[in-house]
C-alpha cells in the first residue's frame, strides 16, 4: 500500500519510476526478497538509478517469506548492490517501535535492518518509521473499520492503548521531501499530530460510517490464548505479537515530520471525509458478505457430515448407496469417507488461511456427487425439495468466494 502510493507520488512530482516486485510487470524488475538474484545481476539492474525505495514487508511469516529473509537478508542484499551500483540515496520503510533488541520477531528484524542501513557510509539512507497508517485501501484500516462498526466490538484491555495514526497522503508527501532533500542519513518517525487511545480512534471510524460506537473491554489475559485462532481467521492482523505491540504503545515525536511537511499532519478526526467513507463502505459490505458465505458454507459441510453419520437412518443411507451399486463394506466405507471429507471441508473453510485450492476441491466434489446421483438417483432432480437443484446456487456461491475471498493483499507487488 505504502509503496504503491509513494510510486504514484513520485510520478506526480515528475520522476521516472521503475517498479520491482515478485512478478515482473511492464517495464519493471522481478525481485523477490525470499529468492534474491545473484549479486552481480542485481548490481547491473540498479545502475543508473538516483534512488532505491524499499517498501517490502510482512506482518506474519509464511513459508520462505520469513522475517530474516524479507526484513534483513533481502534488505542487505539490495543495499549492497545499490552501493556498488553507485545509487546515492535509499528510502527504507520500517516501523515505529523497530528495535534489534526486541523479543518480537517483527520489531527485531526491522530494527536490525535499520541499524545496518544507517551504518552504510556510501549513501544517504532515509529510514521511515510509520505508525498506524490510515488509507481506505489498507488492510489494517479496513480491519479497524470492520471492528468499529461491529454490533459489539471487543477491545483488548478496554482499548486504552495509545496510538498515533498518520494519513497515507501525509506519509508519502513526507517521504518524497525526505528522499529528495535529506542532507544526511536519518530516521523519520512518521506519526500523526497527537496520540489518542485506540478506543477513541475506533469510535471515530464508527461515527464517520454512521454507526454508534459499541465497545466491550476484554482483559488481555483472556484474549492471548485465542490469538492463534484469531490470526488464522483474520489473515494475521490479530495475533499474540500484534497484541503485544499494541500494549507497548505506538507513539512518537511529530516534530520532524511537521518540519518536513511545513505543517502539522492531519488530525485523525479529518481522516474520513465523504470520499473515504464511501471507499470504506464497499469493501466492508464485501467482507461481511464473504464472512456470511464462508460461515454458511462451513455449516453446510459440517451439517451434511452429521446428517450422513447420525441424523439420517443408516439403513436409508445404505439403501441409497445400493442403488449406486455400493454394498456391504464398500457402502459403509463410502458413507464414512464421504462424511469425514465433508467434515474436513467444513473445518477447513473456517480455519485455512488460503482457501483457493479448497474451493476448487469443493466444486469438484459437488460436481462428482451431482453426476453420480443424476445417474443412479435421477428422480432427485424432480424432488419437491430440489436436493440436486440446490447444488447450482451453492456452486455459484463457491465461485463467488473464489473471486472475493482473498488473503494475500490487494496485488502482486
Amino acid at each position: 500500500m505504502i509503496g504503491s502510493a509513494f510510486a504514484r507520488r513520485l510520478v506526480q512530482a515528475g520522476h521516472e519510476v521503475v517498479l520491482a516486485g515478485r512478478r515482473e510487470g511492464a517495464g519493471g524488475l522481478r525481485l523477490d526478497f525470499a529468492a534474491m538474484p545473484p549479486h552481480r545481476e542485481l548490481v547491473e539492474q540498479l545502475r543508473g538509478f538516483d534512488l532505491v525505495v524499499n517498501a517490502a514487508g510482512i506482518f506474519q511469516p509464511q513459508g520462505k517469506q520469513d522475517f530474516d529473509a524479507v526484513h534483513v537478508n533481502g534488505v542487505r542484499a539490495l543495499a549492497e548492490a545499490a552501493v556498488e551500483a553507485g545509487v546515492p540515496r535509499l528510502v527504507h520503510v520500517s516501523a515505529l517501535g523497530a528495535d534489534a533488541a526486541s523479543d518480537l520477531g517483527y520489531f527485531a528484524s526491522k530494527g536490525a535492518a535499520e541499524d545496518y542501513l544507517l551504518a552504510l557510509p556510501a549513501m544517504t539512507v532515509v529510514v521511515v518509521r510509520p505508525s498506524l497508517v490510515f488509507s481506505p485501501d489498507g488492510g489494517s484500516t479496513r480491519f479497524f473499520a470492520r471492528l468499529a462498526t461491529s454490533p459489539l466490538a471487543p477491545l483488548p484491555g478496554g482499548g486504552r492503548q495509545r496510538v498515533q495514526p498518520i494519513h497515507l497522503d501525509d506519509l508519502v508527501e513526507a517521504m518524497l521531501r525526505a528522499a529528495t532533500s535529506a542532507p544526511a542519513s536519518m530516521r523519520l518517525d512518521a506519526v500523526g499530530p497527537r496520540a489518542l487511545p485506540l478506543r477513541e480512534y475506533l469510535a471515530g471510524f464508527a461515527r464517520a460510517l454512521g454507526r454508534r460506537p459499541r465497545f466491550v473491554g476484554v482483559p488481555m489475559r483472556l484474549l492471548m490464548p485465542l490469538m492463534p485462532l484469531a490470526a488464522r481467521l483474520g489473515g494475521g492482523l490479530a495475533s499474540r505479537d500484534s497484541l503485544r505491540m499494541l500494549a507497548a504503545g505506538n507513539t512518537g515525536d511529530a516534530t520532524a515530520i511537521t518540519r518536513l511537511l511545513g505543517r502539522m499532519p492531519r488530525d485523525p478526526r479529518q481522516f474520513i471525509d465523504l470520499g473515504a467513507a464511501g471507499a470504506l463502505r464497499g469493501p466492508l459490505r464485501v467482507q461481511r458478505a464473504v464472512a456470511w458465505m464462508r460461515a454458511g458454507l462451513a455449516a453446510l459441510w459440517l451439517g451434511t457430515a452429521w446428517v450422513s453419520l447420525w441424523g439420517y437412518p443408516r439403513e436409508g443411507s445404505l439403501a441409497l448407496l445400493a442403488r449406486l451399486d455400493l454394498h456391504g463394506t464398500w457402502a459403509t466405507l463410502a458413507l464414512w469417507s464421504g462424511a469425514l471429507l465433508d467434515a474436513a471441508f467444513g473445518v477447513a473453510t473456517l480455519l485455512l488461511p488460503r482457501r483457493r485450492r479448497l474451493y476448487q476441491a469443493q466444486l469438484l466434489l459437488i460436481t462428482a456427487y451431482s453426476v453420480l446421483i443424476s445417474i443412479g438417483l435421477p428422480e432427485f432432480w424432480l424432488h419437491p425439495f430440489s436436493p440436486l437443484l440446490k447444488n447450482v446456487p451453492i456452486m455459484a456461491m463457491i465461485v463467488a468466494l473464489l473471486l472475493l475471498d482473498r488473503t494475500d493483499g490487494p496485488g502482486d507487488r
